[in-house]
């Protein structure tokens, strides 16, 4: 099993070092990765019936064959990863703070502070830099009158190249 994960892997790292565009990525994953999904989900469905299902191992085999559906849908897709460590590296700096910030003062900041963190993180996964954004917001924010107009604030709203 580890070894056809590891082939999984090396795929996309394969991917990524070429640049592929998401349409290559969708035709590769097509081609070479779903036959690997396929053996990996027959392992599966075998070890499944031999399995004691209370085992670490048979709860481990019942939850991956339970999401299977969710995972093969990054097979559909050239823009999705196989998993979410991009999502967990990005929250990994608050996650390591996470007691520090026990002492938010109250369930107003802590909410407040969770807004903040995420608006950072959208807004690296958009390409923006963090700092200049938030100033384009907290100079903007004031003159927001309508939903449409805040709509414009969050990262998604700006690029790069067009900044709000």
């Amino acid at each position: 099993m580890l070894d056809l994960i590891s082939k999984l892997y090396k795929l996309e790292k394969q991917a990524r070092e070429q640049k592929l565009d998401p349409e290559a990525v969708h035709a590769m994953r097509q081609e070479r990765v779903r036959p690997i999904m396929d053996k990996i989900k027959a392992l599966l469905d075998a070890r499944v019936k031999t399995t004691p299902p209370k085992s670490l191992l048979g709860r481990a085999i019942s939850y991956a064959l339970g999401q299977w559906e969710r995972v093969m849908v990054y097979l559909e897709d050239g823009c999705l990863q196989p998993d979410n460590n991009a999502a967990e590296n990005a929250i990994r700096p608050f996650a390591v703070g996470r007691k520090n910030r026990l002492f938010s003062g109250s369930p107003r900041g802590a909410k407040a502070s969770a807004a903040i963190y995420s608006l950072i993180e959208i807004a690296k996964a958009c390409g923006l830099n963090p700092f200049e954004y938030l100033l384009q917001v907290f100079e903007q924010l004031p003159h927001a009158r309508s939903g449409d107009d805040l709509k414009t604030l969050l990262p998604q709203g700006m690029s790069k190249n067009n900044p709000a």
